[in-house]
């Protein structure tokens, strides 16, 4: 596949006889140059680490697979959502019908670790699984 390398200045229009892959790609070269302070990158693009990647580099990379896979998003979410639910009442009943002689710090921080790591786990798979990708 060749790579075509055309001059476009920030305010200048595409030339139609480009693909709409190589459009693509000459859109990037020129935010990855913009980026870099306008610097001619010799017809790649630039990391930060000055590294220099052509088109057909980033295509040989191997594609990033995710540890976890989507599909099983919506029922981690409803899993750890739950058991967070459940330990926030727990929580929440322990507080109301404990006396001052009765409570104990440490069982407090352990139910409230608990229950915030599962929560907050539960949240995280929540947006993946609704296309919010943090």
């Amino acid at each position: 596949m060749a790579i075509q390398q055309v001059e476009v200045s920030k305010t200048s229009q595409i030339p139609s006889s480009l693909s709409e892959e190589s459009t693509t790609y000459l859109a990037v070269r020129e935010i990855s140059s913009y980026r870099c302070g306008d610097v001619d990158v010799g017809g790649g693009l630039q990391t930060s680490s000055n590294q220099l990647f052509t088109k057909a580099d980033v295509e040989s990379m191997p594609r990033y697979v995710s540890p976890v896979h989507p599909a099983i998003f919506p029922h981690l979410t409803m899993i750890l959502l739950g058991i967070g639910v459940f330990f926030t009442a727990w929580f929440f009943v322990y507080e109301v019908t404990a006396t001052k002689k009765t409570r104990a710090v440490m069982k407090e921080l352990v139910i409230s670790i608990v229950a915030a790591t599962f929560m907050s786990f539960g949240l995280l798979f929540l947006l993946l699984w609704v296309g919010i990708y943090v």
